[in-house]
C-alpha cells in the first residue's frame, strides 16, 4: 500500500513566543515542520502552498505562549483543508532560557484526522 505525504520542512518565521515578559516584546525565530497525508485513494491534490498558508497564518497569530498550542492551531488548520488523513506539525525555538547550550527545543504533534478514510 502507497503511503504519500507532502511535507515542508524547516519554514523559518520571526515570533513573539514564550510566556516570559521579554519574550513578549522582542521576536524570536522559529522553525516549523508540517507533514500532510492525504486520504488514501484521494483524487485531489494537497497543494504544498496551502500547507505554507496554514503555518503562516497560525504564527501570525501573535504573541504566541506556548509551542504546543502552536503546533495544534497548525494541525486544526491542515485538517480544514480537506482530504487530510494524518498531520504532523513539529515547531522548533532555537533560543531557549536554559542553563546549558542546546540546538533547540522542540514540540511536536502528530494527529489522526476524523473523517472518511483516516487511517
Amino acid at each position: 500500500t502507497d503511503r504519500l505525504t507532502v511535507s515542508l520542512r524547516g519554514l523559518r518565521f520571526h515570533a513573539l513566543v514564550g510566556i516570559l515578559p521579554h519574550e513578549r516584546e522582542h521576536a524570536q525565530p522559529l522553525e516549523l515542520d508540517v507533514v500532510a497525508r492525504p486520504i488514501a485513494g484521494a483524487t485531489a491534490v494537497l497543494d504544498y502552498r496551502a500547507l505554507y498558508a496554514c503555518v503562516a497564518a497560525a504564527v501570525a497569530r501573535q504573541p504566541i505562549g506556548y509551542l504546543e498550542a502552536l503546533a495544534a492551531d497548525v494541525a486544526d488548520r491542515v485538517a480544514a483543508l480537506g482530504g487530510v488523513a494524518h498531520v504532523r506539525v513539529a515547531v522548533r525555538k532555537p533560543h531557549v532560557a536554559l542553563p546549558g547550550p542546546l540546538a533547540h527545543a522542540e514540540v511536536a504533534l502528530e494527529r489522526d484526522v476524523a473523517g472518511e478514510g483516516a487511517a
